[in-house]
Order: structure tokens, then sequence, then C-alpha cells
């Protein structure tokens, strides 16, 4: 790819085009494309965290069924909707200058499977970023929460550690949108699963065998230390 091709890709990419229809736009291999995308992604992912955060927000509810360090004070509402199956969505916007900020939006299954989609980086002026935050959040009956990036740490990296203990990788194009959320410090603060159990909750996209590879690795963990709890009874 030439220095044209690769200003193009990055604005198509922008605009939310997929690997293959960059590609396909600028008459070049699918291959050139993924690998310029993912060095792309890996010098941003090291200058994002130095960007100012201009907003960081979650949805009401996102600690139902978590177990959370009673030492933080993180801003929360109730559900007033029906249980939506341990699923948090955390948008992070960045500034990216020339009024403009860098979005990136991560949808999380706190319960079992962690990573389940991720949008972005998406460069918007101020009026398309209120507009995709709405756009975002539309599925849930209650408005966003504005959150401290901490928060937004433990619930994507912790979820993403906690399922990649059951072999579950998060979804692809998560090193895209990784570096929007700066540096984690690593400290446990939520215990994941439905108070501390894995729990899954069958979606439409889920791969079934390798969430039945993942189940019984969730279940050989919890009967390991059951039969660690019962040494000496």
């Amino acid at each position: 790819m030439g220095p044209e091709d690769m200003e193009r890709a990055i604005l198509l990419r922008a605009k939310g085009y997929t690997a293959k229809q960059i590609a396909r736009a600028l008459g070049v291999p699918q291959a050139a494309v993924v690998a310029f995308i993912r060095q792309s992604a890996r010098s941003d992912s090291r200058s994002a965290a130095e960007r100012e955060l201009k907003a960081c927000w979650v949805n009401a509810g996102w600690g139902d069924g978590l177990l959370v360090d009673g030492r933080v004070d993180w801003p929360d509402r109730p559900h007033l909707e029906p249980a939506v199956g341990g699923l948090v969505a955390v948008l992070v916007a960045r500034d990216a200058g020339r009024d403009r900020v860098s979005v990136c939006g991560y949808l999380v299954d706190v319960y079992f499977l962690g990573i389940k989609n991720v949008i972005g980086p998406r460069l918007l002026n101020d009026q398309q970023h209120a507009q995709f935050t709405r756009t975002y959040y539309a599925a849930f009956e209650q408005p966003p929460i504005a959150a401290p990036i901490e928060l937004a740490q433990q619930l994507v990296l912790g979820a993403a550690r906690y399922a990649r203990g059951f072999g579950l990788e998060p979804a692809p194009g998560f090193d895209e949108v990784r570096g929007h959320l700066g540096e984690w410090s690593g400290d446990r603060v939520i215990t994941f699963g439905y108070n501390g159990h894995p729990f899954y909750v069958q979606g439409p996209h889920d791969d079934p065998r390798r969430i039945a590879d993942a189940l019984r690795r969730a279940e050989g963990r919890a009967a390991a230390v059951e039969a660690t709890d019962l040494v000496g009874v």
C-alpha cells in the first residue's frame, strides 16, 4: 500500500468501513489492509492514553449481579427494565484535535463471555458524538451514566481477563480500541460472574462449540475450588 492508499484507508476506517470493504474500495489485497490496520492500531493504542479524556459512559444497572469492593463508590442506578443478562455497554471518547473526538464502544458480558463486540475508533465532531452516544444506548430504557475511566477499565479489561481464564478471547478488533481505556493497574475491584459464579446467557451470534469448551473449563475450575474447600473437612 502506498501513502495515498494508507491515507484513504485511515479515512474509510474512521467511517466504520471493514477491512474487506476498504480493500475493495482501494483495489488492494485484503491482507495488506488488515496488516496496515493492525500496525496503525498498535501505534494508536500507544498514543490514545495520552489524549485528553472527553467522555466516559456506562449503562444504568452495570453492577447488577456483580460483587464490587465496598471501598469504591462508583455511580450507578438500578435497572427499571428487565435484566439484560449481564451485558454492559461502555463508551469512551478522547480528544482527537480539530474539534473532533475519537470514540470507542465496548459491549461486555460481565457474567462469562467478556468482550462480545467493539466499535471504533470513530472520529466525530461534537454533534455527531452526541448523536452516536444516544444511538449506542438506545436499547436501554434509562440514559447512560457519566463514569470515571477507572470504572470503564475495571469493567472492560477486568471482564476480558476473567473470560480469558475460560479460554475466551475478546471480540475481533479489541486491540484497535484497547488504547482508549488507558493504562490499568490491574487491581481487582470487581468480582465477575453472577454473584461470583460464571453464568452463561445464550446470544444469537455465539459459537456453540467455543462456548461449550469454555463452560467445561468453568465447571472444571468450580470442581477444583470445591475439592480444595473440602480438604481437611
